[in-house]
């Protein structure tokens, strides 16, 4: 039986990173879960490919049928959200499911696949690290690496709901760690 690999950690923990380096261990079976969106196409992103491309209708109709294991409107009519059956057609493909979410969207999939779930949270040592990190990026202005500060410190209250947490204080520990407790899982 295939399972479900749940990813959640605040912004600039590693979690991106973590994920990359193992979604090509070809032992794993590992591949993305495939969402569902209102927004439009960004680029090359192509329907069924990276999203799901939906109308707010649509997906209003399919929140209305219970077609969603998790959802969430970011903006008004901006939805975002997993699919059952695209799940459900991924692990019967011989595939583990890997979810990036945030610490809801986490804790929602956890209760809907239950021990067909692994959820993890990447945590980063400490929040003066995580300023450290997000700052060295230099990508953000100070008020946006603020409320990503702001928002870890509420996403880190998230972790003992979690199965496992992996502190990334070293980027390859924390990989090799990961490795381990999703090689575990998947055998058990």
């Amino acid at each position: 039986m295939n399972k479900v690999i749940i990813f959640c950690a605040p912004s600039g923990s590693g979690k991106s990173t973590i994920i990359n380096s193992l979604m090509p261990r070809q032992e794993l079976h590992l591949a993305f879960s495939i969402s569902a969106t209102t927004r439009a196409p960004r680029g090359q992103e192509r329907d069924g490919v990276e999203y799901f491309f939906l109308t707010p209708e649509e997906f209003r109709r399919r929140i209305a049928n219970d077609e969603f294991v998790e959802y969430e409107e970011v903006y008004t009519d901006r939805f975002y959200g997993t699919l059952k059956a695209q799940v459900e057609r991924q692990l019967a493909d011989g595939q583990n499911v890997v979810f990036d979410v945030d610490v809801h969207g986490g804790l929602r999939l956890k209760e809907y696949f239950g021990e067909r779930a692994l959820s993890l949270f990447i945590q980063p040592p400490s929040i003066e690290e995580l300023r450290r990190r997000l700052e060295g990026r230099a990508t953000d202005a100070p008020d946006v690496i603020q409320q990503r500060l702001d928002r870890a410190a509420y996403e880190l209250s998230f972790a003992p709901r979690f199965d496992r947490v992996v502190v990334n204080d070293d980027l390859e520990t924390a990989k090799a760690e990961a490795y381990r407790i999703i090689q575990e899982f998947i055998q058990a």
